[in-house]
């Protein structure tokens, strides 16, 4: 893969690949060896067509420091000498300091993007365009994303609201059974002492019942300890659904954990905020155990990214910059889709981002 900055190691390089297809070529018997007489008389045949174009004959004149003679085929020793650099590139025995060199190279295995100027143009043109379409891919996948994201959201709010609407019904019908049944022994017990009052022979013995009253409330009085019975059955009553009542709390605040993003993490918090901080991005939410452990992390050029070829950092992109994560997961915020992150994410946001913290490690993300 090319370099975002391209320079001549990579015009070498690309030169080298396209020799390494032509040596098989058409040239096969000039190229399959590349000596000093075999490029010579390659070049000759090359020029000699009258194919070469006007930048071919620049790189020629810079190259032997005159100008193409068509009429007179130069073999001196000098001349093919001159070759010997070259013949050295292509079998990769060394890389040669002048561009020149490289240039001339490329007129004899027909490197198409040539000289080096036409090749940093063209290629950085390709990288241009393909970020850009990159970029133009990342826009309609979030617009899309966006899109289910919406619909995703209240889906899982309708059912948040329906879960919850249950609950609290359910409650309210427990309770109201339970104080149903409290007012329905209430309402035994008064109409028991009134029958008691309009027909005596009907009258149940009271004095058993009447005892662990008398014990408790220190009553002697037969009207007085009537009335303390009722009265004490009331407050026992209403003991016992307070209690209740806070056994039921206890249950449904247990239950309903929550949780709120806090900058670079999770923190575990009571649901009670959820109230205190509706309009805000940083609302309580139900406590996901998947999720509660995500952080924010700071990224630089020593991190590392991938880990057996697997990506081991997520990111998306939030406005112009990019944010990075420990795992996978959604935005704690805006709710994107956390992405593995890639070589080009790293390239264009990473790069250039110097460490000033000790590199971080896979274990601790």
């Amino acid at each position: 893969m090319l370099n975002n900055t391209l320079n001549e190691d990579d015009y070498k390089e690309a030169v080298r690949n396209k020799y390494e297809k032509e040596k098989d070529g058409i040239y096969s018997n000039y190229l399959g060896t590349p000596s000093q007489a075999n490029l010579r008389d390659l070049c000759w045949k090359i020029f000699k067509s009258g194919n070469a174009s006007e930048d071919d004959l620049a790189v020629y004149n810079d190259f032997f420091k005159f100008e193409f003679d068509g009429e007179n085929e130069n073999t001196s020793p000098s001349y093919t000498n001159s070759f010997k650099k070259l013949g050295r590139f292509f079998r990769r025995e060394t890389k040669p300091a002048k561009i020149d060199t490289i240039n001339f190279a490329a007129v004899l295995v027909d490197f198409e993007f040539r000289p080096f100027g036409k090749f940093k143009k063209h290629y950085t043109n390709n990288q241009k365009n393909a970020e850009e379409e990159n970029d133009l891919r990342d826009e309609i996948e979030t617009v899309q994303e966006s899109e289910i994201e919406s619909e995703e959201v209240k889906n899982e709010d309708s059912i948040q609201i329906e879960k919850l609407n249950d609950e609290r019904n359910s409650w309210q019908k427990e309770n109201l059974d339970k104080t149903a049944l409290f007012n329905e022994e209430e309402s035994l017990i008064i109409d028991h002492e009134i029958s008691k009052e309009e027909n005596i022979s009907k009258e149940l013995d009271t004095t058993q019942v009447l005892k662990p009253v008398e014990l408790f409330l220190g009553f002697k009085d037969e009207s007085k300890e009537r009335n303390g019975y009722i009265k004490w059955n009331k407050w026992v009553g209403i003991g016992m659904l307070s209690f209740l009542g806070l056994l039921v709390y206890y249950y449904f605040a247990q239950k309903n954990e929550c949780m709120q993003w806090s900058g670079d993490h999770y923190e575990e918090v009571s649901c009670d905020l959820e109230i205190q901080e509706i309009g805000t991005y940083n609302v309580a939410e139900p406590l996901d155990e998947r999720i509660i452990n995500l952080r924010k992390i700071q990224v630089c050029d020593t991190t590392t990214f991938f880990k057996n070829g697997e990506a081991v950092i997520w990111y998306t992109k939030v406005n112009d910059s990019v944010e990075f994560f420990n795992t996978h997961g959604r935005h704690p915020e805006n709710k994107k889709p956390l992405r593995p992150v890639t070589q080009y994410i790293i390239d264009k946001y990473v790069k250039d981002r110097s460490c000033k913290l000790k590199k971080q490690k896979i274990n601790d993300l």
